[in-house]
This record gives structure tokens, C-alpha cells and sequence, in this order.
């Protein structure tokens, strides 16, 4: 073939096809192939082996503390105690161990000697009301079953902000002496630790619940008003007309008031937008103007909840609707690695950045901006303080407004 560099083969005598010399350089390359697999493990073993007790009994209890940890950033509930006591009592080499909530009832026991329940309730009474660590020594624990092992239960309060909201107990093989009490009463703290940040988790997502919850009020009085009033002016004149604007207007209370979750998809934002962007059209006519970039990889992004929309009609209330020509408003939404971009600009008349933040500082108080201020706060509290609104405007130079969104973001989905 031409171009093509040419490779002599030998001819290769023998009944088999294959020569002396081959076969022996064969078998010389599955003896060293051997070798270096037996050398490889040799020292993988020898390095296995070098590992000190200590380091290899610290890496099984981290990993134990880890596997607990998820179910307790649950909260402390029959499900959380039954799910992570069993790690627990690996960690501690317990006969068994149980969680109370703060009345002293047993949420969760895992292990032998559930007779003893009684015995964990009247400690933790004890726990609940004196906030100390209770002991019951062997001398104290009266037991008629045949072989029970319990020569020491000890019980230790659960906190939360400051407040007993339980207690762990662990009933032990031998008696419970400093190095048991010191044990028990680190895995106590690991577990209220876990606990506490249920506790912040849990309020967040109420102060989320209550962001939208004014984030809805909000919606009402500036735009339902001034919807059905356009709705109603078509009734006679266009009823086709009104119709249409009819089912756009329940749809779009239909999503905004919805109840399901705090998060959505940018998709299903940019669909309300487009109801809404409909009836402020019916109302403003020619002088508003909506157009769309968006990037279709994207588009499932996950976002809070009503994160776009007010940015929407923020720049129509106060950045077109008292410009003598209406505007434009953009939207942008990019792919940008990790993250996508989304931008909401306007060309309208804008305003003095020192006004803004004015106006944010004092939204709950005056009702300027509350969208912008909300949407801000949620963000930040989804993604992080370097995810807040970034804006951009001045004195008739329009406003813009960016926001980033991680695509990823454990514990958020839609």
C-alpha cells in the first residue's frame, strides 16, 4: 500500500506454528508477570500490616460517627433514635443503648436487656429535670433475668440551644467508671452537636416557609388588583379576549400559591413569568416588551421558589411602567461551568443606587422593593452568602440585575 510504512513478518517454521524461542520467551513473560503480582501483594499486605491499632481503630470510629450522622441531622424522633443507636453502640461496645425524648419516654433501645427500661426512664426523669449525668452502679440494679450482663446504666442529658431535649443512656458489661462515663458522655455531645444543626435546618426552612408566605402577601395587593381590573375591561369588548386572560391569571395563582416545597426548576419559574408577562401586556399594551435568552441545558437548574418573577415585576412596576414609551426587559440564562447566570435587565428609567439600598435597608417597613430584599435573603440562605443578588442600575440607565445558581446543591432539588 502506498504511504504506508511496510513490517517484514518471518516466516515461522514448525508443526504449530510457533517457534522454540518464542514459546520460551512466552513462558518467561508469564513467570515474571507472576512475580510482580506476588511482589505487589507482599507489599500491600506489609504496608496493611504496618497500620497501628490505634489508627485503624480511629478510622472505624469515624466512620461509625459518620454513618450515624445523616438520620440524626433528621432530628430526635422514634425513626432518628432506632436508626443511629445501633452505630452508637458499636461505638461504645455497649450491652445496649437507648434515647428518651425530654419526658423521660423511650424513643428508640438497640441491644439486649430492654428490662431495664424502666430503670433508663427513672434516670432520665432525673437527667431531664437536674440537666446532670445520671449512674446506677451495679450495687443499685436489681435484675431477676437469667444471665442479664447490665453491671451499670448510665444516662446523659441531650441539648439543643441550651434546653434538655432528651437523654442517652447505655447500659454497660462492667461497671460504668470514669473512662465509660467519659465515652458515653462525648457521644452524648457528638449527638446533640447532630441535633443542634437539625434544629438550625429545620429553621431555616420555616424562615424560608415564612419568606414566601410574605412574598405571596406581597404579590397580592400590587398585581391581582390591577389584573382583574384589565381582565374586566375586556369582558365586553374582546370576551374571547378575557377568557384567555382568565385561565393565565389562575394558573399563575395557581403556582404562586402552591404548597409544594421551597425549591423549583428554572423551567417552571420561567413559565410563570410568561403568565404573568401576559397580563401585564393586556394592561401596558406595545410599551412592554419581554425577550428570552435561555440556554437549554439549564433549564432544569434548581432554584428557590419564586426566585424570578419578582425580579420581573420589579422592573416593570418601577423601572417601565413610569417610562412614557414602556421598555424591554431581558432575560438571560447562561451556562457557566458549575453554575448557570441568570440576568434580569430592563431599560428603563432606573434609579440612584444610594435610593436602593435605602430602600432595601427599610422594605419591611415601606414595602419598596420587598421582592428584591426577599429573593436576596433566600438565595443567601440556600446557597451561601456569595450567592445574593449582584445589581446594577443608576438614573435613567435601566436596572440589572444577576443572580448565580449552582446546578448542584446537596439537600436541594426541586
Amino acid at each position: 500500500m502506498s504511504g504506508v510504512g511496510a513490517v517484514d513478518l518471518a516466516v515461522v517454521d514448525g508443526p504449530a506454528g510457533i517457534s522454540p524461542s518464542l514459546v520460551l520467551l512466552m513462558a518467561v513473560v508469564v513467570v515474571v508477570v507472576v512475580v510482580a503480582v506476588f511482589v505487589f501483594m507482599w507489599q500491600r499486605n506489609r504496608r496493611n500490616n504496618m497500620v497501628s491499632p490505634l489508627a485503624k481503630a480511629t478510622f472505624s470510629a469515624l466512620h461509625t460517627v459518620a454513618l450515624a450522622a445523616p438520620v440524626l441531622r433528621e432530628g430526635l424522633s422514634a425513626r432518628s433514635a432506632s436508626q443511629a443507636l445501633p452505630y452508637l453502640r458499636q461505638l461504645l461496645e455497649t450491652t445496649a443503648m437507648a434515647m428518651t425524648d425530654s419526658r423521660g419516654a423511650v424513643l428508640g433501645w438497640d441491644g439486649s436487656a430492654d428490662q431495664h427500661q424502666q430503670d433508663v426512664q427513672t434516670l432520665a426523669d432525673r437527667v431531664v429535670s437536674t440537666g446532670r449525668m445520671e449512674l446506677m452502679s451495679h450495687t443499685s440494679i436489681k435484675c431477676n433475668q437469667p444471665g442479664c450482663e447490665v453491671r451499670g446504666i448510665v444516662v446523659v442529658p441531650l441539648e439543643s440551644d441550651g434546653a434538655i431535649i432528651g437523654t442517652l443512656a447505655a447500659l454497660t458489661p462492667s461497671t460504668a467508671g470514669p473512662p465509660v462515663l467519659r465515652a458515653t458522655g462525648e457521644v452524648a455531645r457528638y449527638v446533640s452537636s447532630q441535633l443542634e444543626l437539625a434544629e438550625l435546618d429545620d429553621s431555616r426552612a420555616r424562615l424560608n416557609r415564612a419568606e414566601v408566605r410574605a412574598l405571596r402577601a406581597q404579590i397580592s395587593p400590587h398585581f391581582v388588583y390591577n389584573a382583574l381590573t384589565t381582565i374586566a375591561s375586556f369582558i365586553r369588548t374582546d370576551p374571547t379576549r378575557a377568557r384567555e386572560l382568565l385561565i393565565e391569571f389562575a394558573d399563575f395563582t395557581r403556582y404562586s400559591f402552591r404548597s409544594a416545597g421551597e425549591y423549583t426548576t428554572l423551567t417552571d419559574e420561567l413559565d410563570n413569568i410568561e403568565r404573568y408577562v401576559q397580563l401585564e401586556k393586556a394592561r401596558f399594551g406595545n410599551r412592554l416588551n419581554i425577550r428570552l435568552q435561555i440556554d437549554d441545558e439549564i433549564k432544569n437548574v434548581v432554584l428557590p421558589f419564586l426566585a424570578l418573577q419578582p425580579l420581573v415585576e420589579n422592573a416593570v412596576r418601577h423601572g417601565l411602567s413610569g417610562k412614557p414609551n414602556g421598555g424591554t426587559v431581558t432575560i438571560r440564562a447562561e451556562n457557566a461551568g458549575s453554575e448557570c447566570v441568570i440576568v434580569v435587565e430592563d431599560d428603563g428609567v432606573g434609579m440612584d443606587p444610594a435610593r436602593l439600598n435605602e430602600d432595601l435597608d427599610d422594605a419591611h417597613l415601606s414595602g419598596a422593593h420587598v421582592g428584591l430584599g426577599n429573593v436576596d435573603d433566600r438565595m443567601r440562605s440556600a446557597f451561601g452568602d456569595n450567592f445574593g443578588l449582584v445589581v446594577d442600575t443608576n438614573v435613567g440607565a435601566g436596572m440589572k440585575i444577576t443572580l448565580r445558581v449552582p446546578k448542584f446543591r446537596a439537600g436541594i432539588r426541586a
